[in-house]
């Protein structure tokens, strides 16, 4: 477990940059864009690792709570929505303009169903870090107005809904061979 901590706080913590304007200026004013964007790479490949294999031999399996059985029955319908948001988020879609931050919000609802679906120690940590992370990271871009102009494409809505449902089936498929739990009917 503690792998999966250090991990979680190398990925999230690196991402929670943006949220603190002033801080993120003071990290590239003393190590130059070019070094701010490698740093930021390095560290979030490493704290991706972390969280992957700290997840993967965490031993931490105990309940905290049972298993909610909404969000475990409408968990298949919420991750084709997140995945959807998540592919929109870099998109000039009609959804990203009227969302504003879509990946935040597909991260919310993931982190959310899967919080409430697990109920393990180890699920808790890793989803409820994840959730918390999206909702302050919300209210921050919110309040900072981090919403950049564009003129939407209907072109890239369909590319990120199709993609979005590729990426969800795909997952889903795989669910039990990645994660040890089969999700839905037709996983492997």
């Amino acid at each position: 477990m503690v792998m999966l901590v250090i991990g979680l706080a190398v990925f999230l913590g690196i991402h929670l940059l943006p949220a603190f304007p002033p801080v993120r200026a003071a990290v590239i004013d003393s190590l130059g864009e070019r070094r701010y964007k490698a740093a930021f790479s390095l560290a979030s490949a490493i704290g991706l690792a972390l969280i992957v294999l700290g997840y993967a031999h965490s031993t931490a399996r105990d309940r905290l709570f049972a298993p909610v059985a909404l969000a475990t029955a409408i968990a298949p319908l919420a991750m084709c929505v997140s995945f959807v948001l998540l592919a929109a988020a870099n998109m000039r879609s009609h959804l990203r303009r009227s969302l504003r931050h879509p990946m935040l919000t597909g991260i919310l609802i993931w982190s959310g169903v899967h919080l409430l679906a697990n109920g393990d120690r180890t699920g808790t940590v890793l989803f409820g870090a994840f959730f918390a992370f999206a909702l302050i990271d919300l209210v921050s871009a919110v309040r900072r107005r981090a919403v950049r102009s564009f003129e939407p494409e209907l072109r890239f809505d369909l590319l990120a809904v199709g993609s979005g449902l590729l990426g969800a089936l795909a997952v889903m498929f795989f669910h039990r061979f990645l994660f040890g739990v089969r999700v839905v009917p037709f996983g492997i």
